[in-house]
């Protein structure tokens, strides 16, 4: 509760303190003690005494009770001096104004809730000489100040008619004034009361009435007063003004718009009135850096915000259009760091291995340096998952010393998430692309498009389409967003797009990007990334300390060859999270663990090792090892044949695609045309159904890459001999008997390599590919280049 309550004139009237109607006798507002030199000084807030008024004063603190009942008892007169901010509880005497007005106590009234109220009466002005105490209230010596009347008395007495007629007229425009207020002042004789009077209870700040209460001549005082008055009375005519010529029969919602009215007329006049909207986004964009196109449509919008009503939809739209358009940092840049070697620091850092994606990162990089522009190629780096293709676009950026957004395209089906709705449909909002700039706080950042292969194509458009715009270092310096409906530089930001494969990305949107193939990691770098990042990351998520948990070279190539099978390490890290687990789990129950984890331990804990020895599986004839590429990085399948009783026809099984079944078809009519070279009877061939089955038949399979294991599985069972153990093929082949390249070269070899293989048939067109690969990598594998099938078939079939 506040001290003291704001009292005008109406409160003295309602609560039946009129100084007119009600009877006072004079002697009892007298000062009793002429020769009283220290006063009590009663701080009060939002209001201002004068001399001669009677004002009742509520207190509500304890200090101010005990002030007020002390000063009755005692029969002293008291000071009341207003605070400079009526926001401070515990006044100061620095927070007090000098000048206030000596009053007696008429009467003391207490209030149900505990406050008190004081009639008091003003008995004249004095200005603080010194304060003598500030415990248990305020007492100071003061020194009594005197009104000085004007020479010119006709003057004086013609300026109070003035201030009276007014006064009259602002009680008759103003409703909330009563009449009984008329009927007070047509009562009121001596001029200097009239003024006091209308000087406390006229519509001024608190900081008006002081000055007009530290005015000794009342000459001065009473044009001032004339002066506050007028201002007053040309508002209250303006708001009688607007309300005859808006005033009609409303509901509420012409009302409310009705007030809002009147709120924006009277700003309009005056130049002034509450923080706006408009006001707001003004101060917003105070500093904002922009070119005239953008501070044009700006202004545009804006003066349409100003137009339109608050109370409408269509204005709540508006103001969400414009606070995204001032969101957005426009032309606000973060400065690149162009060091390279730091570059190369923090690439080495969070990634091992990697050197050839490594080296034409920070060969982009210095590319940019010298060229000082962002209009290079978009980077898309393409390889299994659990390569660390993600991580590498937040390294670029942590290396350039800029923002890093990661935008997830996977199932994004609606052109709308690129290029924004227009605003003018309900829960409208911009694209993804204008949303992450905005996140981001500059026009600069990283952006990495995260599986750009997984967008799908629905009924509101294509969201690769959209795409082309955006990757197009030509173009996207003018980016057109549906819902900002103008133009946005994307020419300075960094695109890096993942993905998995190829195949489902668009020819024009390939077009525009560079590619960098990842390939998967071999056993040696997996090592090296568990014990430098994968373990420390487990053992910290797992709440464990480096000597919970111990896993050597050979326990973690276990764990890689026995229970993983991939080209990245998101299975390994798994892996790792399990072991930790079980050591949290041992550690929580307090039991007894050796922390050097064995291989017996480790197959405990993850399971039962997967199979791992391959001539078992091939050991009969017919089967055959080939080499295929998928999405997840290169794998191994079998292919298998036998033979039947029947008239030479070929079944095919395994949930193969077209291309597929048409190899399978070209090596059967291969053999029928070459069957005197192969050592394969007619008679073989016309008597013999032959089935040809892929495993996993739950897995969709296709592509030509499986040509010459098809043929080599053919060959095997109508020869019947086994063949070559820890041997795996690829490539294509033709009615001619040639074998074609296929590609993938790079996964296939690694996956072979995981797999326990040790020889390789490859068309000699693929040398190319496998040159390119670390020779580390291929340490274990024995590589034979061929050129026709039926070099395939000496080299595969077992003698």
């Amino acid at each position: 509760m506040k001290e003291f309550e704001d009292l005008d004139f109406t409160d003295i009237l309602e609560d039946g303190f009129s100084i007119v109607t009600e009877e006072i006798d004079e002697k009892n507002i007298q000062p009793t003690d002429k020769n009283q030199k220290i006063f009590p000084i009663l701080p009060v807030r939002n209001m201002v005494m004068f001399p001669k008024v009677i004002i009742p004063i509520t207190a509500g603190r304890q200090i101010s009770k005990n002030l007020i009942e002390s000063a009755q008892e005692n029969n002293e007169l008291i000071g009341i001096i207003s605070q400079r901010n009526s926001d401070i509880e515990n006044p100061l005497e620095k927070d007090l104004f000098s000048v206030g007005t000596i009053a007696k106590i008429i009467k003391i009234i207490k209030l149900p809730e505990g406050n008190i109220t004081a009639i008091t009466r003003g008995v004249g002005r004095f200005k603080i000489k010194n304060y003598t105490a500030n415990k248990p209230f305020f007492k100071a010596e003061i020194t009594k100040l005197k009104d000085t009347t004007s020479k010119n008395k006709e003057e004086f007495e013609a300026l109070i008619d003035n201030i009276k007629d007014l006064a009259l007229k602002i009680i008759e425009l103003d409703a909330n004034i009563p009449n009984a207020a008329s009927f007070a002042l047509r009562n009121m004789n001596d001029n200097e009361d009239l003024l006091n009077f209308i000087c406390t209870n006229a519509n001024f700040t608190s900081n008006l009435k002081q000055t007009l209460l530290e005015e000794k001549s009342l000459m001065l005082r009473a044009n001032k007063c004339y002066e506050l008055m007028h201002e007053d009375f040309r508002k209250l005519e303006l708001k009688n003004a607007i309300h005859q010529k808006t005033s009609r029969d409303l509901d509420k919602q012409q009302k409310e718009y009705f007030l809002n009215q009147q709120i924006k007329t009277i700003q309009e006049e005056l130049g002034g009135g509450p923080e706006s909207d408009v006001e707001e986004l003004l101060l917003k964009t105070k500093n904002t850096k922009w070119n005239e196109e953008v501070e044009a449509h700006f202004q545009k919008e804006i003066n349409r915000l100003q137009r339109q009503n608050p109370n409408s939809p269509d204005y709540n739209v508006q103001r969400n259009y414009l606070d995204f358009f001032t969101d957005l940092p426009w032309e606000n840049y973060t400065k690149d760091v162009f060091n390279i070697v730091k570059a190369e620091k923090v690439l080495d850092k969070a990634h091992f291995g990697l050197e050839d994606i490594k080296k034409r990162i920070l060969e982009h990089m210095a590319v940019l340096k010298l060229k000082n522009n962002m209009k290079s190629p978009i980077l898309c780096l393409v390889g299994p998952p659990g390569v660390g293709k993600t991580s590498l676009g937040k390294s670029i950026a942590d290396a350039l010393g800029r923002k890093y957004i990661r935008l997830s395209l996977g199932g994004l089906h609606d052109e709308s998430e690129i290029r924004g709705h227009r605003k003018t449909y309900i829960g409208a909002m911009a694209g993804r692309i204008l949303q992450s700039i905005k996140k981001a706080g500059n026009s600069n950042p990283v952006i990495v498009l995260d599986e750009i292969d997984k967008i799908a194509n629905g009924a509101h458009g294509d969201p690769s389409s959209a795409l082309l715009e955006v990757l197009d270092p030509e173009q996207n310096n003018n980016f057109y967003d549906n819902f900002l409906e103008m133009g946005y530089d994307l020419s300075k930001v960094m695109f890096i797009a993942t993905a998995n494969s190829l195949s489902t990305i668009q020819t024009p949107l390939l077009d525009r990007m560079e590619i960098i193939e990842i390939a998967g990691y071999t056993l040696e770098e997996k090592i090296e990334i568990a014990k430098r990042h994968l373990i420390k990351k487990q053992i910290e998520e797992n709440g464990l300390n480096l000597k919970s948990l111990k896993l050597g070279n050979s326990e973690l190539k276990h764990v890689i060859d026995a229970h993983t099978s991939e080209s990245g390490v998101r299975s390994l890290e798994k892996k790792l999270a399990a072991i930790c687990r079980w050591v949290a789990l041992q550690t929580a129950m307090e039991k007894e663990y050796n922390p050097i984890i064995s291989k017996e331990k480790i197959d405990e804990i993850l399971g039962i090792p997967r199979p791992k020895n391959l001539s078992e599986i091939t050991n009969v004839p017919g089967v055959v090892t080939g080499l295929a590429w998928t999405s997840v990085g290169g794998d191994i399948l079998f292919i298998e044949s036998i033979l039947s009783e029947g008239k030479g026809n070929l079944t095919m099984t395994g949930n193969l695609g077209n291309v597929m079944k048409e190899s399978a078809t070209i090596a059967l009519e291969y053999i029928k045309a070459k069957h005197d070279e192969l050592g394969i009877s007619a008679e073989d061939l016309q008597k013999n159904n032959i089935h040809v089955h892929v495993p996993e038949g739950a897995t969709p399979k296709d592509g030509p890459s499986a040509g010459i294991a098809m043929l080599t599985s053919i060959v095997s069972s109508f020869k019947n001999k086994k063949i070559k153990s820890h041997l795996a093929m690829t490539g294509e082949i033709t009615l001619r008997g040639k074998v074609l390249p296929v590609g993938g070269i790079k996964e296939k070899l690694l996956a072979a390599n995981r797999a326990g293989i040790k020889e390789v048939i490859l068309c000699e067109a693929n040398r190319k590919d496998v040159e390119e690969i670390k020779k580390d990598y291929l340490k274990n594998l024995k590589i034979n280049y061929i050129e026709r099938m039926s070099e395939v078939i000496d080299l595969a079939l077992e003698k």
